[in-house]
């Protein structure tokens, strides 16, 4: 139960900020070394080798700052951290795992080293389970990156993340509550619903952030309310064409002949599979000589020289004969 006895407290003033991570230090660890060694090991695709055979200088050096040694092996394709007697902050084992994963998803070696901060966190989202359909799954990703990646863009710019979209996942790296933000437009992108309305819900939450009377009140009465716009065949009215006062009968309409009842008709049905096979190419092959012969004629009309009147070659040798 709080305390109800108030006192004076001079040095808990309004400049303070109670929600400030400090970075920790070595002398933070008052434990010292830890007991146990702790490791983790990530497979990464051929296609990284060249590259992360040139960045792995650069993260191995931010690594030892933390205290944490690294290994890259190019025959197994694997990257391997682990704690060394000089770790001193527990988390950082769990920062370069989450680093080997960023850089195995084809991360850049400068932004995943953002990693490393307190401050900084990922979320590697698996969206090829999201979608069966293959064909289906390559539109909605391309709709998650928009016409010449500007839908990405403006999705960093408003979540003040940093995204990836790679083969079947989608690596965010940014702030907590961004990482929750690109989730889910993400999960719902692969659900068919389009990212532009996700985007402009979160432009007008951003402006009503800067308001501070608003910070307190519930913004459901500002945010667009979307609804679907599937029409059901069965509310299209009925369209009757003809309108002409018809004689009333009281038989029913004749019925309609079948599938069967057509091809008895015409002698089809009682043919065996080949015959159709061959009835079938026969006709294609009588389609495709009409079409040959009508192309012939096209072709031969160019060729077909004008006609030219008698009079016109009359007026033309009595001027030349005049003229000798």
């Amino acid at each position: 139960m709080p305390s109800t006895h108030k006192k004076d407290k001079p040095w808990d003033t309004d400049d303070i900020d109670k929600w400030k991570v400090e970075p920790f230090k070595p002398s933070d660890n008052a434990g010292g070394t830890f007991a146990e060694e702790s490791s983790f090991a990530v497979l990464f695709p051929k296609y990284r080798e060249v590259y992360l055979k040139e960045a792995w200088p650069g993260v191995t050096k931010a690594l030892q700052q933390h205290g944490i040694a690294c290994t890259l092996d190019l025959v197994e394709g694997c990257m391997t951290v682990k704690t060394t007697r000089k770790t001193f902050d527990p988390a950082a084992i769990l920062k370069a795992r989450d680093l080997i994963k960023l850089l195995a998803r084809s991360v850049p070696a400068p932004q995943a080293l953002k990693i490393l901060q307190d401050d900084m966190a990922c979320d590697i989202i698996k969206i090829r389970n999201l979608v069966r359909n293959k064909e289906k799954f390559v539109k909605r990703r391309q709709r998650i990156l928009g016409p010449g990646g500007q839908t990405l863009k403006a999705l960093e710019l408003l979540t003040q993340t940093y995204i990836l979209v790679q083969g079947n996942t989608v690596s965010a790296l940014g702030n907590y509550k961004g990482l929750k933000e690109v989730r889910r437009v993400v999960e719902d992108c692969m659900a068919n619903v389009h990212p532009i309305y996700q985007i402009k819900e979160l432009m007008i939450k951003r402006e009503l952030a800067k308001d501070p009377e608003l910070a307190h009140e519930n913004w459901e009465r500002f945010l667009p309310n979307y609804k679907k716009r599937s029409l059901s065949k069965r509310m299209v009215p009925y369209k009757v064409t003809d309108k002409s006062k018809k004689v009333y009968t009281p038989f029913p309409p004749p019925q309609e002949k079948s599938k069967v009842d057509l091809q008895i008709e015409a002698g089809e049905y009682h043919i065996g599979k080949e015959a159709k096979k061959r009835i079938a190419q026969e006709e294609r092959m009588e389609k495709q000589k009409v079409k040959q012969e009508e192309k012939k004629r096209q072709r031969e009309q160019d060729f077909v020289a004008p006609e030219e009147n008698a009079t016109e070659r009359k007026k033309k040798k009595r001027k030349t004969r005049d003229d000798e």
